[in-house]
């Protein structure tokens, strides 16, 4: 089984974020760049199938060069090869016509990608991606089996949670829960020095056209101050929420 995991390279959640040019681009001083969260339990699940079943394990990215650490450490984890695509990742759209090119040219059998990144939370890339191949699709995906060519994933829906069957060329949009997070793997000092020697190939984008674009950033605003009533002073609380809140 060929599996193909989609990396994003993304601002790490403690970083300080602040925009340039008018809040139109994002000011990427200082800002620390990880492997996307929910595509590290994609990662780790892949690396489950590599070892149980034999599968081989590639992750790719589209983006510059400054990228290339990212992937690096998710050889590191334990993947086998990696692909960049060079192009800057400008929009959903793009980003699944790049990813689809890479696919239909490795004949992969299952891609995994998270079913958003945390920076721009669009949750498009993995279901434009089935479409433009031609695969099968699970989002919110929580568990995932293959057996040959027949896959059972578990899904979260609202209220509850969906077992569905399908069968590869399968796409899922993964996300925490896939694997337990104790089961998330750091890169020792043997799968680092290892990872520096695994193929990094460095593929030119296919014509893609852009569909959407960001006008403007905004940070949301400060929270207001807070009052404090007495417990017993239930009116007092009433005629606030009513007049200055306007909730009731």
């Amino acid at each position: 089984m060929k599996i193909l995991v989609c990396i994003s390279h993304v601002p790490d959640t403690t970083s300080k974020i602040n925009f340039t040019d008018g809040d139109t681009k994002f000011d990427t001083n200082g800002v620390q760049y990880v492997i996307n969260p929910n595509d590290e339990f994609g990662l780790t699940r892949a690396m489950w199938f590599k070892e149980k079943q034999g599968a081989n394990v590639t992750v790719v990215n589209v983006g510059g060069p400054e990228t290339e650490p990212t992937l690096r450490k998710a050889l590191a984890i334990g993947a086998d090869n990696a692909i960049r695509v060079n192009t800057e990742a400008k929009d959903g759209f793009q980003v699944a016509k790049q990813l689809a090119n890479v696919v239909k040219e490795g004949g992969y059998d299952l891609v995994i990608a998270g079913r958003e990144s945390i920076d721009y939370n669009g949750g498009m890339v993995p279901g434009m991606l089935a479409g433009l191949i031609g695969a099968n699709f699970v989002t919110n995906c929580i568990s995932l089996e293959v057996d040959g060519n027949n896959a059972k994933a578990m899904r979260e829906i609202d209220g509850g949670k969906e077992t569905v069957t399908t069968s590869l060329p399968l796409v899922i949009g993964g996300q925490k829960g896939l694997v337990e997070e104790s089961d998330l793997r750091i890169p020792n000092m043997r799968g680092i020095m290892m990872a520096r020697k695994k193929p990094l190939e460095v593929k030119e984008p296919v014509d893609a056209s852009t569909e959407t674009a960001s006008v403007k950033f905004e940070k949301p605003a400060p929270k207001g101050s807070v009052k404090l009533i007495d417990a017993d002073n239930v009116g007092e609380l009433v005629n606030l929420l009513h007049n200055e809140a306007k909730v009731i």
